[in-house]
């Protein structure tokens, strides 16, 4: 293999579009590994862990792209580069692209122009440009959905105070989904209007759980994501209590649901104290079991799944809403007893595979509640179970493949499946591996058609390796991929495919305990 790296110097393109690049570049025959990326001292340090930092590249600076190449042949590589230099000249945009961009609006003032009516922005550059927006926009009267991340956890804090003081939300950073006033933002799925409210600090939580509440049959008054740093004590838990206080207070709002990782004490004391303030019933999910105080109108929740149960429940009155208590929904794939097993002995370890981080986060809950124990990670439950990337482990692995470590240099994993195709395929011709996890995450923003990258795949790992793959799917029939279509596709490629998050974590955790039994 050769590798070649260059540096571009003095030009900027946002994340987006050098993701688009360095996809458009693995792409090409004879690619084992590509990227083009800004020279932060971040990124300079993936390309030292790929391998890719040639030709003085450390001498970079941060305001220029390099570009990365791991191909067969010298030749391969250098066109590849071509290619590369070729498309970041022309901001990765064919003339009439270049064209309708020239005629949009460049400045938050400039967009004000065009749209004087609007009240909120979305915010998603570079991180270190990312404070200097938000407050911009904050200071225009705007509210802000930060979808940018590596903010500083003190400009967070300040953008927050600053929001407040002139009663405006300010979401993020690193905030990827939201509803506001029935309208989806950033990573989010249609659902129906309702009145059931949501307050997270967890994004694909918040999806989850309003998904299972719009195919439940009931609906979203408000989705507030906070970014999930917000429970802590250096933030102080601002925003997740400007939201509550807001549900509390709207009157289209029956239930409040509040999602997030266990907040720091301080911030938890200060909800616990607001949710006492009213008499609407509060489903809490906090990922982990907790014991709440004893206040009549909060309602634990042991997962996500048991969450949107519960909201429904208290939101319509309907007892049947429950299910069986535990917020699960078999009615997807109801024949669990028909699951064919690893035809050889020796395949009995779990392989989750995750693009959302909640999701992962409560996998390895429910994987250390069922085994008594936890599972490798790179983003562990337990920091001496971690690993780094994808490590080889003999061990069971519930992957975050949406982790910074996979994600600079390439498209999250939501939208682009190349990364966890690949990661299918070598997992599964691992002799032990008897087990394959995945979520599935439909709506605005995501890929398109995800069947049509995984349905291969899976078809192909269960024929020639005879492994179980279990299928999450979240979003609704209302999204633009349509979750009936996607779920058949995923069946009709041998997948189990269940419920919710809960439920498969649930089988796929079953089943590997009887194989270990056999």
């Amino acid at each position: 293999m050769h590798t070649e790296s260059v540096i571009i110097k003095g030009k900027y393109l946002d994340s987006v579009k050098l993701m688009l690049i360095s996809k458009e570049m693995r792409s090409q025959t004879g690619v084992s590994d590509a990227v083009a990326i800004m020279a932060t001292p971040e990124n300079l340090a993936i390309l030292q862990a790929t391998g890719m930092m040639v030709n003085g590249i450390d001498t970079a600076d941060p305001a220029d792209i390099c570009i990365g190449v791991v191909a067969e042949t010298e030749d391969i590589a250098s066109q590849v580069i071509d290619l590369a230099r070729d498309r970041i000249a022309k901001g990765f945009a064919s003339g009439a692209e270049s064209s309708a961009a020239e005629s949009k609006p460049r400045t938050i003032d400039s967009a004000l122009r065009i749209m004087p009516r609007a009240n909120l922005t979305l915010i998603s550059v570079a991180g270190k440009y990312a404070a200097r927006e938000a407050r911009k926009a904050l200071s225009r009267g705007l509210h802000v959905m930060l979808f940018s991340d590596n903010v500083s956890i003190e400009a967070e804090r300040e953008l927050k105070e600053y929001a407040l003081s002139r009663g405006l939300l300010m979401m993020g950073a690193d905030c990827g989904t939201a509803i506001i006033n029935g309208i989806p933002l950033a990573f989010a799925n249609q659902v129906r209007c309702g009145n059931i409210g949501i307050v997270s600090a967890a994004g694909t939580g918040l999806q989850e759980v309003s998904c299972l509440i719009h195919n439940k049959g009931c609906g979203i008054s408000q989705a507030f994501g906070t970014g999930g740093r917000d429970g802590k004590k250096q933030i102080g838990g601002l925003m997740l209590m400007a939201c509550l206080q807001y549900l509390i207070d709207d009157a289209d709002t029956k239930v409040i649901v509040l999602i997030s990782k266990v907040p720091d004490q301080e911030v938890m004391d200060q909800i616990w104290s607001m949710i006492a303030t009213t008499a609407k019933p509060a489903v809490v999910a906090l990922m982990v079991p907790f014991a709440p105080p004893p206040l009549k109108n909060v309602h634990p929740a042991p997962n996500l799944a048991a969450a949107a149960v519960l909201a429904c429940r208290l939101a319509t009155g309907d007892q049947t809403l429950i299910g069986n208590g535990k917020g699960q929904n078999g009615d997807i794939y109801p024949n669990r007893k028909l699951i064919t097993l690893p035809r050889e002995p020796k395949r009995v370890r779990l392989c989750a595979l995750y693009s959302g981080g909640t999701l992962s986060y409560e996998a390895q809950v429910i994987y250390h509640q069922k085994m008594d124990r936890y599972a490798y990670s790179n983003a562990p439950l337990e920091p001496s179970y971690r690993i780094d990337g994808l490590t080889e482990s003999m061990e069971d692995v519930i992957l975050d493949l949406g982790a910074d470590e996979f994600t600079v240099g390439r498209l999250h994993p939501m939208i682009d499946y190349a990364l966890r195709v690949k990661v299918i395929e070598d997992f599964s011709k691992r002799e032990d591996t008897g087990v394959i996890l995945l979520d599935v995450v439909l709506g605005f923003g995501s890929h398109p058609a995800p069947q049509e990258e995984l349905a291969p795949v899976i078809s192909k790992v269960i024929t020639e390796h005879g492994v179980v793959v279990i299928c999450t799917v979240v979003g609704t029939d209302e999204d633009p991929q349509n979750r009936s279509q996607v779920i058949a596709a995923l069946k009709a490629s041998g997948a189990v495919v269940t419920g919710s998050n809960a439920e498969a974590c649930e089988i796929a955790m079953s089943i590997i305990q009887t194989l270990r039994r056999s």
